[in-house]
């Protein structure tokens, strides 16, 4: 798979959710397990970003679902310095969470595909709160997933018309976060990231010609009132600098 896939699969497990009560109250929207119904915008070094989340009936009492659509990259040529982006969609994004609210525990299936290279991934995890300790709070998770693209290179270095599946892969990592005030929170999310099986072409260079790659996401976030939020995005892995990270600055609100 090419660069830009694994680029776009790293960006998509960065990404939390947040530990629900009920449907017809506010939400913590600081937490990474929440669900709650929401619109977003953000401003990225690709262009404009939308997204739009609504709650669904799990049918269990005890649990609470989410979808989540996000369009990326929109006017990326026109908004962005970046030499690769296109005025048309970069990218598309479905995610599908749910939370057991007895544990703490959250799921999520996570697709993502990249129009510029007609690729994507699909992945499965699982996400765990733990007590909180003073103001660190963490949620480790552990997932698996597969790449699919379309034209993608094979072993003998020809490429396989059509698309195909070249491997799978699993991710460990965790989120944290660091409340500051009750308005203001900091996330540091790493994330270690190797290829499962496969050809061999993609086992060993899946994530930017390499079989592994350790990724990191900082946030920061400013809590305007109990449904709106301001948030800042960087992310990276251990070949970038943090100058050389994506950039977005991101709006959401609660409905």
């Amino acid at each position: 798979m090419g660069k830009l896939t694994n680029v776009a699969l790293v960006s998509c497990l960065l990404s939390g959710y947040s530990q629900a009560g009920e449907t017809d109250s506010v939400q913590d929207m600081s937490d990474p397990l929440a669900v709650y119904t929401q619109v977003g915008a953000g401003y990225t070094n690709t262009g404009l970003n939308l997204k739009l989340g609504q709650t669904f009936d799990t049918g269990e009492d005890t649990t609470m679902g989410m979808h989540v659509f996000e369009v990326k990259g929109i006017l990326g040529d026109t908004l962005s310095s970046d030499e690769n982006a296109r005025d048309s969609v970069q990218s598309l994004r479905y995610r599908k969470f749910e939370a057991d609210l007895t544990n703490g525990r959250g799921s999520q299936i996570d697709s993502n595909y990249d129009f510029g290279n007609e690729s994507g991934s699909i992945s499965y995890s699982i996400i765990q709160s733990l007590p909180a300790v003073g103001p660190l709070q963490l949620f480790p998770l552990a997932g698996a997933g597969f790449a699919f693209g379309n034209n993608v290179t094979g072993d003998n270095g020809e490429v396989i018309s059509g698309y195909s599946v070249p491997g799978t892969f699993g991710v460990v990592g965790t989120y944290s976060k660091l409340t500051l005030t009750e308005n203001i929170w900091l996330n540091y999310n790493p994330m270690w990231m190797t290829t499962l099986s496969g050809s061999n072409h993609y086992k060993s260079g899946a994530f930017g010609g390499e079989s592994q790659v350790f990724a990191h996401e900082f946030a920061a976030s400013y809590q305007i009132n109990p449904r709106f939020n301001l948030r800042y995005f960087a992310n990276w892995t251990q070949h970038q600098r943090f100058n050389e990270s994506a950039h977005r600055l991101e709006f959401n609100y609660q409905l």
